[in-house]
């Protein structure tokens, strides 16, 4: 199983990014997906979850209104637009699969998940 994040990137405070996550090696549209994230000197967080269906999100409230999770099953990719965009969000971002077939509400607790990507770097400058 590979899970390919990219997208990362140096953006000024208030831009966007969008991440992607391609997801090989596994029956990705029966996994429902999620983005975490690490800043430096902190624990991994969570930042939004997407059912295996596309048809249930859930947000951290620090990036609920700014970011979208979205996914293409025919892709077999999700993805994370950022929007408005913090110093404080700057982290490095993590996309993982989980089996779990539950709502996404569920998939915010990291060990809820089986696989997990390299993370991917964003950097926002004040």
């Amino acid at each position: 199983v590979q899970l390919q994040a990219s997208g990362g990137g140096l953006v000024q405070a208030g831009g966007s990014l969008r991440l992607s996550c391609a997801a090989s090696g596994l029956a990705f549209s029966r996994y429902g997906m999620g983005w975490f994230r690490q800043a430096p000197g902190k624990e991994r967080e969570f930042v939004a979850s997407i059912k295996w269906s596309g048809g249930s999100t859930y947000y951290a409230d620090s990036v609920k209104g700014r970011f979208t999770i979205s996914r293409d099953n025919a892709k077999n990719t999700v993805y994370l637009q950022m929007n408005s965009l913090k110093p404080e969000d700057t982290a490095v971002y993590y996309c993982a699969a989980s089996r779990s077939s539950r709502s996404s509400r569920y998939l915010s607790p990291y060990d809820e998940y089986d696989y997990w990507g390299q993370g991917t770097l964003v950097t926002v400058s004040s």
